[in-house]
């Protein structure tokens, strides 16, 4: 802006200036031609009264150099002439001057030469003989007057054109000063120019304008990474060049991306194939999704893109932790294979004993055991199928269990009164120790974790063992425990034994009858409740397995 209103400034400056000077010169120049016409036609009337009053010898004394005199008689013929011999010259009759003369007592007329660097005057006056006498003069042109002057207004443009430079320069600065000092963070404060007032109030008003949605941006924002930040599931946002935008802490640490930046591209994050096939896709329209193992686990990345006039406009990258879902889904395999095979095995059983009946290869005092055999075994698969309806029950939350007050200890000693013939054949002793505690629980769940412990620890104690169910009160927990004398677990399957049919001793489970699925129940009952397991176990000393429950 500067350089244009200083090229405009000295523009017109000089162009000012230089037809300044060329109206100055045509002022000066008509003015200067009026006294030569003034003077010239008093020179005439002297020429006139002196050529009357003494004729030819009035002209023949006159010493002239800038003016020169022609006698021109009635018919238009030179008399005398002081530059040329008259009778060389032609008539003058039709010269304008001289007409006028004629005519009117008094002419003058003006005439370029060839050259036309030069132009004369004439004045001519009819005297009372009827000749005229005329004076005519040379001046020079305009043309001839600005070559002769051409190296002082040469001179005085040159100095006129430094000082417009130099003018401008300076106007140009302290025009655009003030411009260049505009707060334009309070536009209303500044004291510029009039003609900037309409702006600087349009521009206060989109100011605020701005600043409300910076506000309402910054507040979406804020809620948008306080709402992802704090998510399980990784998100990030990438723009259409697959660079990142938005990360939120689960994606960091799932990419280890600490240090990543904005604008860095995605693909920097992660090398391999499939996932850059998942980008690609989503920048093609195609919303499509990834399973991949990282440290932490197994995760699905959803990439899904973000659609904008047809074109894509940015993609949204979720990953979700399936590690659970997938450790529950071979679990699932797991437990039907488990199934399969504790019901296959009973299922050989009963056919192959019902086949040797059928068959009547058994002799008849053998019957009672092969009968025998058949109900055990019918038995262990109804007790199995029981377990199995219990445990997918409580899978589903038992929804259709409502907790109540339940006297803790009360339940323990129907379960001691339940298992006493049990642990009486078992040569076992089963004791009960503590007071009346009561809980807000499930009473039907409460006393199969009591049975389900207790029965474990009688089916896998010693002859002349005991089992001892304690019940401590505190101010904020019941702790429920049962401790045996029994064979005891090795560290390394005391973390295994809640799982579905897992067996520390598969031989001892089979001949004992148990299904592998009450430690289970245990675990799903005490999850209902928020209770916390604990297993304290020494090879050939014991168990102790402790359910904490939170009042």
């Amino acid at each position: 802006m500067t350089k244009r209103i200083f090229h405009s400034t000295c523009v017109v400056a000089i162009s000012v200036f230089i037809a300044s000077i060329a109206l100055f010169m045509c002022v000066i120049y008509n003015y200067f031609t009026g006294v030569q016409h003034s003077q010239l036609k008093m020179q005439t009337g002297l020429a006139v009264q002196g050529v009357s009053q003494n004729g030819m010898s009035y002209l023949d004394g006159l010493d002239i150099d800038d003016y020169r005199i022609t006698w021109i008689d009635k018919n238009g013929n030179v008399i005398y002439d002081s530059d040329k011999n008259s009778s060389e010259m032609e008539n003058h009759l039709e010269r304008e001057e001289i007409k006028e003369a004629f005519e009117s007592g008094y002419g003058e007329s003006s005439r370029y030469s060839n050259t036309i660097m030069e132009r004369s005057l004439y004045s001519a006056q009819l005297l009372s003989d009827g000749t005229v006498i005329r004076l005519s003069i040379a001046q020079n042109t305009v043309l001839k007057l600005l070559i002769g002057m051409a190296q002082p207004i040469i001179i005085i443009i040159i100095i006129a054109v430094i000082l417009s430079i130099v003018l401008a320069s300076r106007l140009s600065k302290s025009i655009v000063k003030p411009l260049n000092e505009l707060n334009l963070d309070v536009p209303l404060s500044n004291d510029g120019y009039d003609e900037l007032a309409p702006l600087l109030k349009r521009i206060d008003r989109q100011q605020k304008q701005i600043k409300m949605q910076n506000l309402e941006l910054t507040k979406k924002q804020l809620e948008f990474e306080a709402v992802t930040s704090e998510m399980n599931e990784g998100i990030i946002l990438l723009n259409k060049n697959s660079e990142i935008i938005s990360i939120n802490n689960a994606a960091k640490k799932l990419f280890v991306s600490d240090n990543y930046y904005s604008g860095q591209n995605f693909l920097t994050l992660n090398h391999s194939y499939s996932v850059q096939k998942l980008i690609s896709d989503a920048s093609e329209k195609i919303a499509s999704e990834l399973k991949i193992h990282f440290e932490s686990g197994e995760y699905q990345l959803n990439a899904t893109p973000v659609i904008s006039n047809d074109e894509v406009a940015g993609i949204v990258l979720l990953a979700f932790d399936i590690t659970e879902k997938e450790k529950a889904e071979q679990m699932r395999r797991e437990f039907t294979a488990n199934v399969s095979h504790e019901l296959k095995t009973p299922l050989h059983t009963i056919s192959g004993c019902a086949e040797i009946m059928k068959n009547g290869i058994v002799k008849d005092e053998d019957i009672p055991k092969f009968s025998e055999q058949i109900y055990n075994e019918t038995q262990r698969m109804i007790s199995l199928v029981d377990d199995i309806i219990r445990l997918s029950h409580l899978d589903e939350g038992a929804s259709d269990m409502k907790k109540e007050v339940t006297d803790i200890f009360s339940i323990a000693n129907d379960v001691v009164k339940s298992l006493s013939n049990t642990a009486k054949s078992a040569d076992v002793t089963l004791d009960i120790v503590g007071e009346s505690t009561t809980l807000f629980a499930i009473p039907q769940l409460i006393y199969g974790i009591i049975y389900n412990l207790c029965d474990n620890a009688i089916k896998y104690n010693k002859k002349g063992g005991s089992v001892t169910i304690e019940i401590i009160n505190s101010e904020k927990t019941v702790e429920l425990s049962v401790s045996d004398t029994g064979i005891g677990i090795l560290p390394e399957h005391q973390d295994r034994i809640f799982e579905r049919f897992y067996r520390v001793d598969k031989s001892h489970s089979k001949s004992v009858g148990g299904t592998g699925l009450g430690l289970s129940i245990v675990k799903h009952v005490a999850s209902l409740h928020n209770a916390q397991l604990s297993v304290h176990s020494i090879i050939g000393s014991g168990t102790t397995i402790k359910v904490i429950f939170p009042k």
